[in-house]
């Protein structure tokens, strides 16, 4: 399988409540010179996260242990600008597996959805219900329901829904990529092709 299979994650998160998070700040263009999924998470926001002699910008918060979580929570408009694939490999690298919004840059969403990184995009009321949350508590868990399309603050019970593509959703719940997809339809594609022919 190309990842994991995502079902239900109940999770802490961490928030960044920026709007307009672009694709070059969740990881700089010097660091897309590789072509495997590999060792992006230490580079998400790099820029960020670490001072020009490698130390870390202790106001950042990937830097904070308050915070930790498979969920980032972002603010409006997240992964704009460029539409390298690498941003969304960052952050699966570094072990998030869903990315909470108000709204998504098309071709982030859709490079996410390729591997096993869950956008999951609410209004901004239910955001700001979530930043919220986690100012109060950061240890406040989110419940990401895949099956049944919902995010809920378990600490409230306070839910809202979200949508996905058809094919997406089965791909994220069975763990494939669009590769595996069809490895599994193989047999099915055989029958077929052995039926069509005169």
């Amino acid at each position: 399988m190309a990842y994991d299979k995502f079902t239900i994650l109940r999770s802490s998160a961490v928030p960044l409540p920026i709007e307009n998070v672009d694709t070059d700040q969740i990881i700089p263009a010097r660091f897309l010179k590789a072509t495997e999924r590999k060792e992006f998470g230490d580079n998400l926001f790099r820029d960020w996260r670490y001072n020009q002699d490698g130390t870390p910008k202790e106001d950042f918060i990937l830097n904070n242990p308050v915070y930790s979580g498979r969920i980032l929570v972002g603010g409006k408009n997240f992964g704009s600008g460029s539409s390298r694939e690498h941003a969304a490999w960052a952050i699966y690298d570094y072990g998030f597996r869903c990315v909470v919004s108000s709204f998504f840059a098309d071709i982030f969403k859709g490079n996410s959805l390729n591997i096993g990184v869950l956008p999951v995009q609410i209004s901004g009321e239910f955001l700001d219900k979530i930043f919220t949350a986690i100012e109060a508590d950061p240890k406040t868990e989110l419940e990401v329901n895949l099956p049944e399309q919902t995010i809920t603050i378990l600490a409230t019970g306070e839910s809202e829904s979200f949508d996905i593509n058809g094919y997406k959703k089965h791909n994220m719940l069975n763990g494939f990529d669009d590769i595996d997809y069809l490895q599994a339809m193989k047999d099915e594609v055989k029958a077929f092709a052995a039926s069509s022919m005169y």
